[in-house]
């Protein structure tokens, strides 16, 4: 990924569409207005991702309990599609990958409820769509912050002898690391 790009996530409905950018730090994601998905959506995108340099976008892939495809993931794969020629066609590079986004609607129509947004406000389905694709965003930001750490882990005990041994030390003593002054 870029230097000071960001992350774009998209919640793909038949009608609308909810969006979520990161910061440029990749640690926050931010709920933004959805889209009508109509003639207008791919334009409209494809300037908030040259505005906003987004340098990967994270498309929530619809799957049912058994982690079985269905229609809605039928039409959600033909959108990436639809979405990777329209950028190549404008000269646009950036990564499209799916994230699994079960659960999230009802997540965020939980959230939204517990809000105290007003009720009518919170019946407005654009807004679940962009919250989902909020959180969408960030457990795709959780999960890379999550496997950067374990790797950094790794390579720290696993690529220093000397330090593998102070773990080990440390950790048969029963030591804390927060015991060093």
């Amino acid at each position: 990924m870029t230097v000071n790009s960001k992350l774009l996530a998209l919640d793909f409905g038949e009608k609308r569409i909810g969006i979520a950018v990161s910061d440029e730090n990749k640690k926050y994601s931010f709920a933004r207005d959805y889209m009508q998905n109509d003639k207008d959506f791919l334009p409209g995108i494809f300037r908030l991702i040259r505005e906003e340099n987004i340098s990967r976008i994270i498309i929530g892939y619809p799957l049912n309990f058994k982690s079985e495809k269905t229609i809605q993931t039928e039409k959600t794969e033909a959108f990436r599609k639809t979405l990777e020629d329209y950028l190549f066609k404008n000269s646009y590079t950036a990564d499209i990958i799916f994230f699994d986004e079960r659960l999230t609607s009802k997540i965020a129509e939980s959230g939204l409820l517990n809000s105290g947004m007003k009720k009518k406000k919170r019946q407005e389905k654009g807004i679940v769509d962009s919250m989902s694709a909020q959180i969408i965003l960030q457990d795709y930001i959780d999960k890379l912050k999550n496997q950067e750490d374990k790797r950094l882990c790794q390579d720290l005990v696993g690529g220093t002898p000397g330090l593998r041994k102070i773990i080990f030390i440390l950790s048969r003593e029963g030591s804390n690391l927060g015991d060093f002054p």
